[in-house]
């Protein structure tokens, strides 16, 4: 709480600075909207409905995109962090595809699923799926071996570690990792709805410039800040949340 007035002031800041560059003259009202401008549009796409109907679009891709990415990279990040020989084999493939944009598979994701969620909800899920998965791994081959002879000595099944005591004791890691993806995700849903979408906060974004509507296009953006800074304080939430109740870390490491 103490932290909490630095927020607005910050934004307020931010807000004068903004105000401060178009008094200045460099850029015309056309090419850089000032603050009340970019307000009075937010509120029109607010007055007519637009905004939460993109809103909604771009949350329902996101959460597909994002949540399947999740599940499928921890899944994963767990099975290949376990099995380091496995992680061995498939860790130069990952390497070599991690370091690639997911915008760089657009055309293709476009010619095989059509236009519509769908291209939009696979760019998110690339750009997701690594960050949890290298987290994952990470977090797995580094786990201190004094858990795994704990539950040797409860008699955990050996079908179990992995569930029972592994996911458990990496899963602050993972949350960070979680909440690395979660920006990466944010990022890449507005780029992947500027092409093929016709709803959404990037189609808002493509819709406005093609109509040289620039302050809509500024308060579009601004919303997208806004979204991007809520979910990454939820993320933070409950990473603080796993910390306090599961303050413990992977160290030390295991060999294959």
């Amino acid at each position: 709480m103490k932290k909490a007035w630095k927020i607005p002031v910050a934004f307020l800041g931010l807000g004068v600075l903004w105000e401060l560059v178009c008094l200045t003259g460099w850029f015309s009202e056309s090419l850089f909207p000032s603050p009340i401008s970019a307000i009075v549009a937010l509120w029109e796409v607010i007055a007519d409905g637009s905004l939460f109907l993109s809103i909604g679009a771009s949350m329902y891709r996101f959460l597909i995109g994002y949540l399947s990415a999740a599940i499928v990279a921890t899944i994963l990040g767990l099975l290949l962090g376990w099995f380091i020989s496995a992680w061995e084999f498939a860790n130069p493939i990952v390497q070599f595809l991690r370091p690639i944009s997911p915008v760089a598979w657009l055309p293709f994701i476009v010619l095989w699923f059509g236009i519509g969620d769908t291209p939009a909800i696979v760019i998110i899920f690339i750009a997701a799926f690594f960050p949890v998965l290298l987290s994952t791994v990470s977090a797995v081959a580094k786990i201190d071996p004094v858990y795994l002879k704990v539950g040797a000595n409860f008699g955990v099944p050996q079908h179990k570690v992995i569930t029972k005591i592994v996911f458990p004791v990496v899963f602050p890691q993972i949350i960070s990792g979680l909440r690395l993806a979660i920006g990466t995700a944010w990022i890449f849903l507005v780029v992947g709805e500027m092409v093929g979408a016709q709803s959404g906060l990037g189609y808002m974004i493509v819709d406005a410039r093609n109509n040289v509507q620039l302050d809509t296009l500024m308060a579009t953006i601004i919303v997208i800040g806004i979204l991007g800074l809520v979910l990454d304080s939820l993320v933070r939430y409950v990473e603080s949340v796993v910390s306090s109740k599961w303050g413990f870390g992977a160290e030390g490491g295991r060999k294959g």
